[in-house]
């Protein structure tokens, strides 16, 4: 593959990001090799996260429709590489959203970061 067809990859998988539970995460290993600053270097890593998210988009998400506008609950998490969250409502997935973290954030404190995730979702 070449960093084009990377980007078309990870563009077509992009758009349903939404129904893909920890998407930033999975494809963190191919958006670096879009990246200019880095070696383009196909490894094991790289090929995992290519087969996961077709794998991913192969199987059939299970999303709920929201039922009113009570009872939501958003699940998030932050690590030293992204964002992400989970917007439930009574035990049923809505939604799902995750990033990866711009360099500046890298050094913000964990709470910084969840509370991003909270306006991630947002």
């Amino acid at each position: 593959m070449t960093p084009t067809e990377i980007r078309s990859f990870l563009g077509l998988v992009g758009y349903y990001r939404r129904f893909i539970s920890n998407f930033s995460k999975i494809a963190l290993p191919l958006t670096k090799l879009t990246q200019k600053s880095e070696p383009f270097v196909w490894e094991q890593k790289q090929e995992d996260a290519f087969q996961t998210l077709k794998q991913k988009l192969c199987d059939a998400p299970i999303l709920s429709l929201p039922e009113g506008c009570y009872d939501f609950v958003v699940y998030c998490d932050a690590s030293n590489q992204g964002l992400g969250c989970i917007l439930m409502q009574r035990d049923k997935v809505i939604a799902y959203a995750s990033r990866q973290l711009k360099i500046h954030e890298k050094n913000y404190t964990t709470h910084d970061l969840e509370m991003g995730a909270v306006r991630k979702m947002g």
